[in-house]
């Protein structure tokens, strides 16, 4: 015996409302037919559900019975359309990431995109660029819902990551400069050096570009304050200082009148995605997912 929810709906608002004409019409549908259908249900369960005294209308004991369920099976199937709703939208919903400088390495991007796609090919993406004022790309202030980062990040506590490239760091020079000639340059020979530097926003990640934990105390010389790729090959050209960079982000500065060059003594960068810790959505994780997965982390 197969009852549908369209019948339980019908017979609850009769039982509530103990009138078929206000039954039918919180259904918007005709008294006629609603009558037919409890009828075809009474039929169906082998028993009359209501006892119809000419206006008024009360329950059997087996409609009695058979109340509270249909209520908890109505109230469960409500729950359930909602979390459907809820997980179409999801997969619906636009995915921001951030990010401060391409991630176009060895087609990281095209990688992820292509297996997020297959899981979720209604969502979109959109890549925003930010600010280096703003470290997180951001995560911070929840205008991304994932980001492209350089590690170290600020109140690591707040945030989760996995590492998409490891690089080695390069010193930026005027190609004038006299370490210029140099295959490789130590970062002894940088100490007096004016830099060019992050924001101060910009906090611990800041201080990993300048170098802070190698310079054995010695605090570094800020040439001028840099907050993009077009700002740092200006001030590079005008001889305002040098600047450490990743190995990947060479080619964005190294367009005439700029070198980079390899340094000793320096510990390579990270370049990550990265999500706010408390975040557990299903179309973030799966991001997450399909990074590791294009950077052979994981395989499903």
């Amino acid at each position: 015996m197969d009852v549908h929810g369209r019948d339980l709906r019908y017979f609850t608002a009769v039982a509530e409302e103990l009138r078929f004409t206000r039954a039918a019409e919180r259904l918007f549908i005709s008294q006629p037919a609603l009558s037919k259908q409890i009828r075809m249900l009474e039929r169906l369960l082998g028993a009359p559900l209501f006892v119809r005294d000419g206006r008024s209308v009360r329950l059997t004991p087996v409609g009695a019975a058979l109340l509270p369920h249909a209520q908890q099976v109505l109230a469960a199937w409500d729950a359930a359309r909602e979390a459907v709703e809820k997980a179409k939208a999801g997969q619906r919903a636009t995915l921001v990431v951030g990010m401060s400088t391409s991630p176009g390495r060895g087609g990281l991007l095209p990688g992820i995109r292509s297996r997020f796609t297959d899981a979720h090919p209604d969502a979109l993406m959109k890549l925003r660029q930010v600010s280096w004022e703003d470290p997180t790309a951001g995560l911070a202030d929840g205008s991304s819902d994932l980001a492209f980062v350089w590690l170290p990040m600020p109140d690591p506590d707040r945030y989760t990551w996995v590492v998409v490239a490891q690089e080695p760091r390069l010193v930026a020079l005027p190609e004038e400069h006299p370490l210029a000639a140099r295959d490789t340059v130590d970062f002894a020979d940088l100490l007096d050096e004016p830099f060019l530097a992050l924001p101060p926003s910009a906090g611990a990640l800041r201080e990993y570009w300048l170098a802070t934990d190698a310079r054995g105390g010695l605090p570094p010389i800020v040439g001028a304050e840099i907050a993009s790729t077009e700002e740092t090959y200006e001030a590079l050209v005008d001889g305002r200082g040098v600047c450490l960079l990743a190995n990947g982000n060479a080619p964005l500065i190294t367009l005439g009148g700029v070198v980079t060059r390899p340094v000793r003594g320096l510990s390579p960068s990270q370049y990550a995605l990265a999500r706010r810790a408390d975040d557990h959505r299903p179309l973030v994780l799966d991001y997450i997912r399909a990074c590791r997965q294009a950077t052979g982390q994981c395989t499903a």
